[in-house]
């Protein structure tokens, strides 16, 4: 058996992640709010960003329009290769030109005209809320505790979680503060007894239990149903729960309306997290019979490669030889002009998609939902000559404020339902149908999915009962045995 060596030549195509495209992606995807916490974390770590302050000379700065974008942009992935020389090791060639390459990447910003009056304000927004930590530390000061119950109360409060309950066991406090478990508990039902009512319990029941002491001549069967029947309370079998404790229909219902108005989260509404204002990507204004597009460009910092630096380069053009430094200044340079361009680009992207989707569900902007039509990722992908991928990645945490509200740009997709005779229907059309049958049911005798599926064939519209009930779960609302409504 004879061996040989060969020699073939072979050409492939394989797709290459850039860093730079890599980079794109990234930003592509976060939030605004990502963003703009992403781009300070940059400029503090490359020296060579700077910020455009607002009143410099506006003829310094570089204005890009949205829809003026060269045809190689248009090309998903395609990136632009301005690097040159700075890949290079210093080994004698040509010095690059700084002033040339710099002039490309000055400052960074796509800049609009905002129409006054047409943002919503932010006035109110701000506001400076005490804490639960700090509402319960302050009752804490005021109570009057020995030195050891006082350190048992900081431990309680400092390990309860953003909902107001002990998130841990009092055995754990126990070997934190070597004390006995029968000195915590005391201590934890003082703390109890703060406001917010209900706060500090090991569980649901607890919580509401506290609470029903506030409760006057009913608190008896308050608790007893508390204590025993939360299960059928939740799914409102206040038959059962008469039967099982042998009271009248009317006297559970009477302690149910105790229940309904206690808080099972108390510590909920010193939750800062929970009220989060949402800034909007893009606005969307009605001009005559056109729409206009504006990029939300308030609040994200415009760059551009610092002055200075620029100086320290020009030193470098005119033969100034300092290999690391020099190094470490080209490799600043490059993450610097690949932010900002990466930046431009995903706002360019953004524009482009929202038009697109103002173009398709124009209609909707005109009438309302009931007109928005069916509507997947590949039509905008295609229309805008982009990859589903990067439609879903564009979609995902950006907002778009419009005369209509304030919507999640994914929230203008959506599949189609069949209407014979007639056009495909959005599903968002549906579900809002399905809002408007239930809004005008009687409490009393809410419809079951059946019944709306029979209102919805009345107006033409055919749809499976599973897929009524997968609509109504997806807008939260409960199914007809848990709408019922008994007093």
């Amino acid at each position: 058996m004879a061996f040989e060596l060969r020699q073939n030549l072979k050409l492939t195509q394989q797709l290459i992640m850039t860093p730079q495209l890599q980079q794109a992606i990234k930003l592509l995807q976060l939030s605004r709010l990502d963003l703009v916490d992403m781009v300070n974390q940059e400029m503090e770590e490359n020296p060579l960003l700077e910020e455009v302050v607002s009143d410099e000379d506006p003829e310094a700065e570089k204005k890009i329009e949205p829809a003026q974008t060269e045809e190689g942009d248009r090309e998903e992935g395609k990136t632009v290769e301005r690097t040159g020389e700075l890949t290079g090791e210093g080994d004698g060639r040509e010095e690059f030109d700084w002033d040339g390459y710099l002039e490309d990447y000055g400052p960074m910003g796509v800049t609009y005209d905002r129409q006054e009056g047409t943002a919503p304000s932010w006035d109110n927004l701000l506001v400076v809320k005490s804490s639960l930590t700090d509402h319960l530390m302050w009752q804490l000061l005021l109570s009057q505790l020995t030195e050891a119950e006082y350190r048992i109360g900081e431990q309680i409060i400092g390990n309860l979680d953003q909902n107001g309950y002990l998130a841990a066991t009092l055995d754990e406090i126990c070997v934190q503060e070597k004390v006995t478990a029968d000195f915590v508990e005391e201590v934890l039902k003082k703390i109890q007894e703060f406001d917010p009512v209900g706060i500090a319990a090991r569980d649901l029941r607890e919580c509401l239990l506290i609470q029903a002491k506030m409760v006057g001549n009913a608190r008896s069967l308050v608790e007893r149903i508390i204590l025993g029947h939360l299960k059928d309370l939740e799914v409102k079998n206040y038959p059962q729960i008469a039967r099982k404790l042998k009271v009248s229909i009317d006297d559970v219902l009477a302690a149910v309306v105790i229940i309904s108005h206690m808080d099972p989260h108390p510590g909920s509404i010193y939750n800062e997290e929970r009220i989060q204002a949402i800034v909007p990507d893009v606005y969307v204004f009605k001009s005559g019979d056109d729409y206009k597009i504006v990029l939300n460009d308030e609040g994200l910092p415009r760059l551009r490669i610092s002055n200075f630096y620029r100086e320290i380069m020009g030193g470098m053009k005119a033969g100034v030889k300092q290999e690391n430094g020099k190094k470490y200044i080209k490799e600043r340079v490059q993450s610097a002009t690949w932010l900002i361009k990466s930046i431009q680009q995903r706002q360019k992207t953004i524009y482009r998609v929202t038009e697109s989707i103002v173009r398709f569900q124009r209609e909707f902007f005109e009438r309302g939902i009931n007109s928005m039509k069916p509507l997947i990722l590949r039509e905008i992908a295609d229309d805008v000559e982009m990859h589903e991928s990067t439609i879903s990645r564009v979609v995902t945490n950006k907002y778009m404020h419009t005369p209509r509200g304030l919507f999640e740009l994914k929230y203008f997709f959506g599949s189609g339902i069949r209407k014979p005779g007639s056009d495909d229907v959005s599903s968002k059309s549906v579900q809002d149908d399905i809002r408007k049958i239930i809004g005008k049911e009687d409490p009393r005798k809410p419809f079951s999915d059946q019944v709306i599926v029979a209102r919805l064939g009345d107006s033409g519209i055919s749809i499976a009962r599973r897929t009524v009930a997968k609509y109504r779960e997806m807008m939260g609302i409960l199914p007809s045995s848990m709408r019922k409504k008994y007093f």
